[in-house]
């Protein structure tokens, strides 16, 4: 790595030699040349560090370089949808709930006869936000002796003064899939209803969508460890300052959060899925992850970056040819749809295996270690991410003979990214109990998005109390 017209890399590499060869410096001089060796080494990591070719998400490396529009040389296209793009034009609503017929003003036309020929449709998209009270008055009768007589309330009618389910399932739809802290809710509903909701109530309405999803819970764990392939991933949460975890299992279809204290194997067992479940699971090569007795596919996205990284700060040759080797791969395997031959996956395969042979003159393994010094000789970035790349080649490739299997663990980024945005807005979460409702009413909503029913529906039909018809009962 190279900082203005000097190469960092080298500089270190001669300060490395020059301290292996000068025999007069002390030990204590020699130490600590080299605990600054380290130190710069450290921080040259750190520096190179961006979105590109590290886990370092986008919103915190903000000098990233932007895409830029692909164009042929000498095109200029407008902004805006191209030719060929699906738009969506706004089209007459075919019933309106308000229609308003104007006449014409007949002393504005010239004289003579006129027939009536139709009319000339135009629509003004608007809404009304407004507060409904609805009071139901029950009967009483009372008989010659004093005795009462009161007609029975609906169902869920109990309280003198109560919410509806629509407001509720309003108020979690702004509070757990916007996002939306509870007082900018609580103002939302002062503001636009007219309607003064208390932080205990938004409270309450979160936790009483909590306990209806019991079931569903259950029953996401059941379909999960059904499922062929599941992607995996967890994430850091800040609860009321403690730092603790968040794990998410998804398939295609489903869904499901689970915070813990603890980021291993310990959490994960606890989730209730992995333990059972007997498919392929996509991750990341964290390693507790292997602990569970399935097959296991790695998210390449994480290698392209690695080896970008290993190019880019270290110049080792072998990883950019690694690097367009598995785009090269994942491209070919799209275009034989999804799934290679065995004849092209083992030509694939040698031309992987030869790349990682050849890597080994550029990036060999440390020097042993002197007798006196303990523990295990440390490798750099490079060194790690080759190793693995042999010893995990299956699991690496696994995309390129089983079409279930995608290039990368998108899906299960895609599913948890959400939480950050939530830890972004409001800071923390202030219990552990707002972090269990979190993750399972985001799972609920989550599963109902996959299935093609928007947030606001589903939350309705369960305070309506069911569940959508694609969860199936509760056995």
């Amino acid at each position: 790595m190279s900082l203005g017209k000097i190469n960092v890399g080298h500089a270190l590499e001669q300060a490395e030699r020059t301290l292996r060869e000068d025999t007069s410096l002390s030990p204590q001089v020699r130490t600590l040349m080299q605990l600054l060796i380290t130190v710069i080494g450290v921080l040259l990591d750190k520096l190179g560090v961006n979105s590109r070719n590290s886990s370092l998400p986008p919103s915190q490396d903000p000098h990233r370089p932007r895409g830029r529009r692909h164009q042929a040389p000498g095109q200029k296209r407008k902004r805006g949808g191209q030719p060929g793009h699906a738009g969506a034009t706004l089209e007459l609503e075919p019933r309106p709930e308000h229609i308003e017929c104007i006449d014409i003003d007949r002393r504005t036309l010239p004289p003579g006869a006129y027939t009536e020929a139709g009319f000339e449709a135009r629509q003004v998209i608007d809404i009304e936000i407004s507060r409904v009270v609805t009071e139901y008055r029950a009967q009483i009768l009372k008989d010659a002796a004093g005795n009462r007589w009161v007609a029975q309330f609906p169902d869920g009618v109990s309280a003198r003064v109560q919410y509806a389910a629509a407001l509720k399932a309003q108020a979690v739809y702004l509070s757990q899939q916007q996002l939306i802290p509870y007082q900018r809710v609580r103002d939302y509903f002062a503001d636009q209803c007219a309607i003064a909701l208390s932080a205990g109530s938004l409270f309450n309405f979160n936790q009483e969508a909590h306990a209806r999803l019991a079931d569903f819970e259950l029953i996401a764990m059941r379909a999960l460890i059904a499922q062929a392939v599941l992607h995996a991933d967890e994430t850091g949460i800040n609860i009321n300052g403690e730092g603790l975890w968040l794990h998410c299992v998804a398939s295609l279809q489903w869904t499901l959060y689970f915070p813990h204290p603890n980021r291993g194997g310990e959490a994960m067992r606890a989730m209730g899925v992995l333990e059972h479940f007997s498919g392929i699971l996509c991750h990341d090569h964290w390693k507790p992850y292997f602990q569970f007795n399935c097959q296991h596919a790695l998210c390449n996205a994480h290698h392209l970056r690695e080896l970008e990284r290993a190019w880019e700060q270290d110049g080792q040759q072998w990883a950019q040819k690694m690097q367009k080797l598995l785009l090269d791969l994942n491209e070919a395997t799209q275009k034989a749809g999804g799934c290679l031959s065995q004849a092209d996956a083992r030509r694939w395969q040698r031309r992987y295996r030869t790349v990682l042979t050849r890597a080994e003159h550029e990036c060999p393994p440390p020097a042993p270690a002197r007798k006196a010094t303990r523990g295990r000789v440390a490798r750099s970035k490079a060194r790690n991410l080759l190793e693995r790349l042999r010893a995990y080649e299956t699991e690496t490739l696994r995309f390129m003979t089983d079409a279930r299997v995608p290039f990368t663990n998108n899906q299960g980024e895609n599913d948890i990214r959400m939480t950050k945005v939530q830890q972004k807005i409001s800071g923390c979460f202030r219990s552990f109990e707002g972090a269990q409702i979190f993750c399972r009413v985001r799972s609920y909503l989550s599963t109902c998005r996959k299935h093609g029913l928007a947030a606001t529906e589903a939350l309705q039909l369960l305070f309506a109390g069911r569940l959508p018809d694609f969860i199936p009962k509760l056995e």
